[in-house]
């Protein structure tokens, strides 16, 4: 039987501001990327998804990005090397605490946004961030865009990577995620993203947005906490893989260190 983890961006409501429905998405995912602070969350909201996901046994991980509320951590930057290791340190021991006050810890890390697109291919960010991660807790596992360079470098550096798709996003013909900025690169329809990670899931394969049919394998797959439809696209998607004969469980086991 094939196995499959399904994780979601969580925790990223900021005081009265509410962003997703993460109490629902808890009931459905295997795996969540808790923010930590710089690109949403604030401490009070983190320790209640935190404390959710432990109660319902979900492993937690922390969702590193660039320091940049504004910008939800979507913007492009650039910081120095000594910044995005100290930054990278600062929000998975920030993740960490919170964590261990509700009785659960820390399991992996997944970079959020335009850090996340980033370091998929720039060598230098990469580093920075891998470097914080073996820091910190080298037994972190990096949760990676599948077929990036980002894979085999922090696999050389010595850590463990496990590769993810993503459900509700365009991939173009390189295996890169498609723009935000740009027409049809989130995909609403729940039946069709269930459908298509149903496929990746048995063949290892995706259609492209321009139509072309690449490889794909991953051991973990995103839905987006922050759109409409996320809830909707998760369930059809649990229900689709667990109709087919697929096992659903986080790539780490259980949450509780």
């Amino acid at each position: 039987m094939a196995s499959i983890d399904l994780n979601s961006d969580l925790g990223e409501s900021f005081g009265p501001w509410s962003m997703g429905d993460d109490a629902a998405m808890l009931q459905i995912v295997t795996s969540a990327n808790i923010a930590c602070g710089f690109h949403a969350g604030d401490p009070a909201g983190i320790l209640a998804v935190l404390q959710e996901a432990a109660s319902r046994g979900v492993v937690v991980g922390a969702h590193v990005g660039y320091r940049d509320l504004a910008g939800f951590g979507r913007r492009n930057m650039d910081p120095s090397s000594a910044e995005l290791v100290g930054d990278t340190i600062y929000q998975i021991g920030a993740l960490q605490g919170l964590a261990r006050a509700v009785g659960t810890s820390v399991r992996y890390v997944k970079p959020h946004g335009a850090l996340y697109n980033t370091i998929a291919n720039d060598a230098r960010q990469a580093a920075d961030v891998i470097n914080a991660i073996k820091a910190i807790d080298s037994s972190l596992v990096l949760l990676a865009l599948a077929g990036a360079p980002i894979v085999t470098q922090a696999r050389e550096a010595g850590l463990t990577v496990v590769c993810e798709a993503f459900a509700d996003r365009a991939y173009n013909s390189d295996g890169s995620l498609v723009s935000r900025r740009l027409p049809g690169s989130v995909i609403h329809d729940p039946a069709a993203v269930a459908k298509r990670m149903l496929r990746m899931v048995s063949e290892q394969r995706v259609t492209t947005i321009d139509g072309a049919d690449i490889a794909l394998e991953a051991e973990s797959i995103c839905i987006h906490g922050d759109t409409p439809a996320a809830v909707a696209i998760a369930r059809a998607l649990r229900d689709t893989l667990e109709t087919a004969g697929v096992e659903l469980a986080s790539f780490v086991g259980t949450s509780h260190g």
